[in-house]
Formats: C-alpha cells, structure tokens, sequence
C-alpha cells in the first residue's frame, strides 16, 4: 500500500489547479475535480430559444452601441448544478489556441464590454438560455477587442481550489478605420551544406511576426534566398497562423536545394489578410524584411580540388611515363649504335 504526504498531495493538486485553470475554451463538454461529484457541461452561443450552431459570437459595432446576446450552459449531470458566469479579455495561447484570462487577472479590454449575470442554476440533464449584454464604450479604438465568456465550476481539494471553465469566444470589432499590418522581426537565416557535392544545402529561416495592426489577421507570402547576386535562387510560400492586435508568434521555415554560392540574400515578404467582419477598406500595410548571409560550398570546393589534384597527378604520372619511355629509347638506340660499331670494327 502506498502513502502519500501531506506536503506531496498539496503539490499534486497545485499542479492539477494549473493544468485545469488553463485548458484553452471551447464549446466543448467539461469535468470538474474528481474529488468532487461528477460535473459535465457545454456552454454555447444562444438565440433566445437554445443553441443557434454559431461557435462563437462575432460583432462590428459602433461606439456607444449595446446589444444583447445569449448563452446556453447545458448540464450533463445528474444533479442541478450553480455555476458562475465570467467574462474577460481573449488571447491566442503560444499554441494558437484561443483563451481568457484567468480569474486572478483584471481585464482591461473587450472582457470589460460584456456583462452577465454572476450565477445560474441549471438542473440536472437540462439546458439554462442566458442573456447577456455587449456595451461598446464612447471612446473604443477602431479594430478588434476580443473576449471570452464561460461557465466555471470551482472545487476545493484540501487547500487549492480548482477553477474549471467551458466557455466560448466573442470576437467585438469597433468600427472604424480597420488597418490590418505585420511587422517582421529578428529575421535569422542559418546555412547547413550538405555534404554531397552533387546536392544543395538547406537554409533554417526564423522570424517573429508581430500583428501591429488593430484587427486579428493572417499572413501569406514567400521567403526567397537568392545567390549569384540574384541570378539563381530558391522560394518557398511563407505563411503566418492568426495573430490577435498587439501578439506575436514564432515562425520557422526551410529552404532546400540552396547551393552557398558566398552571397545569401534571404527576404521574407508577407502581406496580410483580415480575420473576419467585412475588410472592405481596410488599410494593408505588407512586410518585408532582408538578411544577408556568407557562406561557402564547402563540398563542391572539396570535390574540385580533388578533381584538381587528381588531374595533377594524372599529368604528372602521364609526363613521367612518357620521359621514362623516351629515356628507354634513348638507351635502346644508343645500345643499337654502340653494338653497330662493335661490329664494324671487327669486321674491318
């Protein structure tokens, strides 16, 4: 039989508290603690009469505008359950996954916009319809404030308390000028030859696009590396997954068949597209960023010296043989005229 400490069970459940608070929303089904009795749920976006098949909420509204929506919190358990409604500020995860911030964190943003009512009870197998309200403040920026709504359930273990939520996005874009713009930083371009001369090298691109805009958008491009001064190069698509209004995300790319003529010249160039709402008129402000990059065919230049040194032995071995060869007549026809003389001699 195993035991486990006081001091070990408090880590177990500080770590279940983390894994927990932070599983990214969705309209998907939801568990509590199992210290607690069996809790399943699903939150949805709502009409006034239950689920509507919408996955998440998405409005463009005007300054000073309110409008109402609904939510259903449906309860796969086989009790009523009380669970606390929440709103907060949305982001993308590192992962690209969308969350909202935990409890412990102020919103100061489109989490702040909606409002709902703290509790409902929804009996066991049964579906609750919530209403709540989005009101978009006088002063709002033009371009995207995103936020998430969820259904929590909070369970204790000992001295944690586990926050488990179900929630979905609601996407509010304040009208306005939309401008959708990526900025390309810390662009690096690493050359790794191959050491088949017969075969090209691969060059390792990396770079940060960061959505310095104001609304969510995606990013389609190329990333080139030229050599030979632009005459010969190779070209890749670049592409950039969904990026919220301030964040950033890590980009990793590879160029194949690249020769390391010297000289690399590696630009990326994406141009970005709106993420939802209508962006017609959108200012779009495309990206392009240069590094340059020496290096060398180090395994071309082994072969040709090879190739160069066995030319050279060739032709040394080549005139050897030949002097050898002219040195053997040499002696053959000096012996024959020496032995002509012998003769003569004799004879006379």
């Amino acid at each position: 039989m195993f035991r486990t400490s006081p001091r070990a069970l408090s880590r177990l459940l500080a770590v279940l508290a983390v894994v927990l608070v932070t599983v990214p929303i969705s309209p998907a089904n939801a568990m509590a603690d199992p210290t607690t009795p069996k809790v399943t749920w699903a939150v949805q976006p709502a009409d006034r009469n239950g689920p509507d098949g919408r996955r998440w909420i998405e409005h463009t509204l005007d300054p000073g505008q309110v409008v109402t929506e609904h939510l259903s919190v449906r309860n796969f358990s086989d009790s009523a359950v009380v669970f606390s409604l929440k709103a907060a500020d949305g982001y993308l995860t590192d992962k690209g996954r969308f969350n909202m911030l935990p409890s412990n964190e102020k919103s100061v943003d489109g989490g702040t916009w909606i409002e709902v009512q703290e509790k409902v009870t929804v009996g066991a197998k049964q579906t609750k319809v919530v209403p709540f309200t989005i009101t978009v403040p006088q002063d709002a920026t033009p371009g995207d404030h995103p936020a998430g709504i969820a259904a929590t359930v909070t369970s204790t273990g000992g001295t944690v308390a586990v926050e488990s939520r179900v929630g979905f996005r609601v996407m509010m874009r304040a009208s306005g000028t939309i401008t959708a713009s990526l900025a390309i930083d810390e662009l690096s371009a690493k050359y790794t030859p191959s050491w088949n001369p017969f075969s090209g090298g691969t060059v390792r691109i990396s770079y940060t696009a960061t959505n310095n805009g104001n609304v969510a958008v995606t990013g389609a491009g190329q990333a080139t590396v030229g050599e030979l001064f632009g005459l010969t190069g190779q070209e890749i698509p670049a592409q950039v997954e969904e990026i919220m209004p301030g964040g950033d995300r890590a980009v990793d790319a590879r160029v194949d068949g690249v020769w390391g003529l010297f000289r690399l010249r590696t630009t990326v160039e994406v141009t970005p597209a709106v993420l939802g709402g209508d962006p017609t008129g959108a200012e779009i402000r495309p990206a392009s960023v240069t590094v340059t990059t020496w290096t060398a065919p180090w395994a071309q230049l082994a072969l040709v010296v090879i190739l160069g040194a066995l030319v050279l032995a060739f032709r040394i071995i080549t005139r050897r043989r030949r002097q050898r060869l002219a040195q053997l007549l040499a002696d053959a026809r000096e012996e024959g005229r020496t032995e002509g003389r012998k003769t003569t001699t004799v004879g006379g």
